[in-house]
């Protein structure tokens, strides 16, 4: 009997699956780069169910990955191509524990997806401030596993900012049992920090409770023409200070970006009467019916166009012309994907520094790549700009790709990290970065993280190959 058999023949059979062809979509990661091969797919309901597949697979020292909504742009949810590993879901632990709106805490399984937290909250009169594009499948546990961003950090922080509580299975099958939604609890060292943004390399996830926030009863939308890209700093300093902190969203969309966008999806449309070549999507909200937000943020842009910061622009009258114009920055992705994908970079430089990263790499690429296509947009409010290279027209995006990634791609990580940035702002490491790890990770910090891999996974058998070596 091999390693696995013993697994599987330790493991209940209804939370096996073999079928090759219900199996097939959790061996490939979501942007289709790599694909790996897995005798089966274990999808417990219960985290003591966890604890009974990670011990047998300890026992028997059978690598495990962890697997949540499978939205990795890393490929850090997808088993390697020996078929020694066993994929583990999380998708059946999807309750909702607790929500304690006096406490402003909600306790939720791993397996639920960030949408469906995100209704619970508001119909409790209530925000959970995680938002991402990928909401809708992306399960709260690989959110916390990869330590999440999106659209709203710059008000409330990334993942581990809104994490209460944890509960996980360590690699031995023993329980971490620190779920209590405290907001002061300074008992020794904080462990539960170990597992997020660990990837599944120190244990699996299975439940949290988060922080929610008040709902805002005002939001104010609006999408602007920025002369100056230079511009960007002293703008998001006024909007800050206008709108009392209120701003939740900064969010950078070149016209490049636009323009893919547009051609991809006909049936939408430029929200400005004019092109320009920079753009801001700003958002602001406020939780109290007292704050005059629509007055600030009126003043702010009567401000700004004084000054010739800002030069056109709209304002949501409503709902669906919120929508619609977070449409426009949320599907960029697809644009690229219709052209053939791109080459991703996902940087971040102090917000001081960031325009001058967007120009001086924008000129890297005009050099060493001529034709091209730039789509840079991103999260500029908290310094991290997705700096995207679309193949030029004519060209083969297969072949352009593995090209740009290793004759050009270096220059833009030299020159995010000779501005004090960081080659990984949000997307995490998994099998993607490994090498970018190696070449920029701080070594003490690398040697750090090898350590405490060996002192809780001293069998290697946590998501093998992602994130240390």
């Amino acid at each position: 009997m091999t390693p696995i058999d013993s697994v599987l023949a330790a493991v209940p059979a209804d939370l096996i699956t073999t079928d090759r062809d219900v199996t097939a979509r959790y061996l490939t990661d979501f942007r289709k780069y790599m694909t790996g091969a897995a005798r089966a797919v274990l999808r417990p309901r219960t985290t003591a169910e966890v604890q009974r597949i990670v011990a047998a697979c300890a026992a028997h020292g059978v690598p495990l990955v962890p697997q949540g909504g499978n939205t990795s742009y890393c490929a850090a949810a997808t088993p390697s191509a020996t078929g020694n590993e066993l994929v583990l879901s999380l998708e059946r632990l999807n309750a909702i524990r607790a929500l304690d709106a006096a406490n402003l805490s909600l306790t939720a399984e791993a397996g639920c997806v960030l949408s469906v937290l995100q209704d619970a909250a508001d119909d409790a009169g209530l925000l959970l401030p995680l938002d991402l594009g990928s909401r809708q499948s992306c399960q709260i546990g690989g959110n916390l596993s990869t330590n999440a961003g999106g659209v709203s950090v710059l008000k409330y922080g990334m993942a581990r900012d809104l994490v209460l509580g944890l509960e996980a299975v360590l690699p031995d099958g023993q329980l971490l049992d620190v779920l209590q939604p405290l907001r002061k609890n300074n008992t020794g060292y904080d462990v539960k920090q170990l597992l997020l943004g660990a990837e599944g390399t120190l244990g699996v996830i299975t439940a949290v409770s988060l922080k929610l926030a008040l709902k805002s009863v005002a939001t104010v939308t609006a999408f602007l023409t920025i002369a100056d890209i230079d511009a960007l700093t002293a703008i998001l300093a006024r909007a800050r200070a206008l709108t009392g902190e209120n701003v939740t969203s900064f969010e950078y969309v070149s016209d490049h970006s636009l323009q893919l966008l547009l051609a991809a999806k006909g049936h939408l449309r430029h929200p400005l009467s004019e092109p320009a070549a920079h753009y801001v999507l700003l958002e602001a909200q406020t939780s109290s019916p007292l704050f005059p937000l629509e007055a600030a943020v009126t003043q702010l842009l009567e401000e700004l166009m004084e000054e010739g910061l800002v030069t056109d622009g709209t304002l949501a009258a409503g709902g669906a012309q919120r929508d619609a114009l977070w449409v426009l920055r949320e599907h960029i992705p697809e644009a690229e994907v219709a052209n053939g994908g791109s080459v991703k970079h996902d940087v971040s430089v102090t917000t001081t520094r960031l325009p001058a990263f967007i120009r001086e790499a924008s000129a890297v690429v005009a050099r060493f790549s001529e034709g091209g296509r730039l789509s840079i947009y991103g999260h500029v409010g908290d310094g991290n700009v997705h700096f995207n290279v679309v193949a030029p027209l004519g060209a083969e995006p297969a072949r352009y790709k593995p090209w740009f990634e290793r004759e050009v791609s270096p220059r833009l990580y030299d020159l995010a990290v000779a501005m004090g940035g960081s080659f990984g702002a949000e997307y995490g490491i998994g099998v993607v970065k490994l090498d970018l790890l190696d070449r920029y990770g701080d070594p003490a910090k690398v040697a750090m993280m090898r350590a405490v891999k060996a002192a809780l996974d001293p069998k290697g058998i946590m998501n093998p190959g992602k994130v240390v070596r």
